[in-house]
């Protein structure tokens, strides 16, 4: 009938086969014929066919869908992992639900409560859960975490590799006293990051001062920017481009120089980075690349089932840490420290 949305029935009739394999055909056409599965997927393309997502839900037992949770929507600094992760789950068929938690550890897992009986799997960006909970989590649905290995697993920017770069650019410079303004008590990155500056700035004859903790918002650029002031320093690393511009402004609003009194380094290289006066140097990272590994990585956990007993890894991928590389981009916010008075 015109206007009537054509069914599986309408599809199965069309092929000639049976309605169960014409379900299969269009879910699970690993299970029947080739030759059959290309006959039921030409009905279903003549008639226009459109499987609902309530219908895949129930005959695949999968939604089709995967949640993306993330600390700060509003951070620049996930807008690369968004498109990554989008660009590789349209490939599949799958759309992905965006939950922002608001750097709130509670949220976060409350977040995943509400979304273990309505997703497929979920990729966590940057989570703030203590590692046995994320552990935990993954045993219970196909997980993947970007900047946080859990049990060995996981996509990891190389962001510590980055800040001891900064560090090397500064000393190179002649700075001898740099200040860390570090990011949040719940960021794995942060404390991988001064793990790794520590021994480095013994390495290469610098005073390290770490500052903070800081929300890693523009916002809490200004009391960063205050406490390197007051701590005699000649460059400050920041924990992310966010922090850093709120140093520049504050910075500029104390009538100070950049680089000429200061040199200020970010990290993320975040859109906008090339655009502040001097243009911030900063640490870039693979963000996109980032998105579409951890989502490839999540397909292939949610296309292999877990043992009952399943740890990462257990769903027969190796747990392994995909340390993605970054690199300095120098801009004009770092020069030659400032004469010792």
């Amino acid at each position: 009938m015109p206007g009537t949305r054509p069914t599986l029935r309408d599809v199965a009739d069309a092929a000639g086969v049976a309605v169960s394999t014409a379900s299969r055909a269009l879910t699970r056409p690993g299970r029947i014929t080739e030759d059959t599965a290309a006959r039921v997927r030409a009905a279903a393309e003549e008639l226009g066919y459109v499987p609902s997502a309530s219908g895949r839900a129930l005959s695949s037992g999968r939604t089709g869908t995967v949640a993306l949770v993330l600390p700060d929507v509003t951070n620049p600094f996930f807008f690369g992992i968004v498109r990554g992760v989008q660009s590789r789950l349209r490939v599949d068929g799958y759309t992905h639900v965006l939950v922002d938690t608001e750097e709130s550890v509670p949220a976060e897992e409350r977040a995943l409560r509400m979304i273990r009986s309505s997703a497929d799997g979920a990729i966590l960006a940057a989570p703030r859960l203590e590692d046995s909970t994320l552990a935990r989590w993954a045993r219970d649905m196909p997980l993947v975490t970007i900047n946080r290995p859990v049990d060995g697993d996981g996509i990891v920017l190389d962001t510590p590799g980055g800040a001891v770069q900064a560090l090397e650019h500064l000393a190179s410079l002649g700075h001898r006293r740099v200040a860390y303004a570090s990011g949040p008590r719940t960021s794995w990155s942060d404390r991988h990051r001064r793990a790794a500056l520590r021994p480095a700035a013994r390495r290469l004859g610098v005073e390290l001062v770490v500052l903070g903790p800081y929300a890693p918002q523009r916002e809490a650029g200004a009391a960063a920017a205050d406490a390197a002031c007051g701590a005699g320093v000649t460059g400050v690393l920041a924990f992310n481009d966010l922090l850093a511009f709120g140093i520049l402004d504050r910075l500029t609003a104390r009538g100070l120089d950049v680089p000429g009194d200061l040199s200020v380094v970010g990290c993320d290289d975040v859109f906008g980075a090339d655009l502040v006066r001097p243009g911030l140097t900063t640490v870039a990272a693979p963000l996109e690349r980032a998105g579409q590994r951890a989502a490839d990585l999540l397909l292939a956990r949610i296309d292999r089932p877990r043992r009952l007993d399943g740890r990462a890894g257990d769903d027969g991928i190796p747990p392994t840490v995909d340390l993605l590389p970054t690199h300095l981009v120098v801009r004009g916010t770092t020069g030659p420290a400032r004469p010792a008075p």
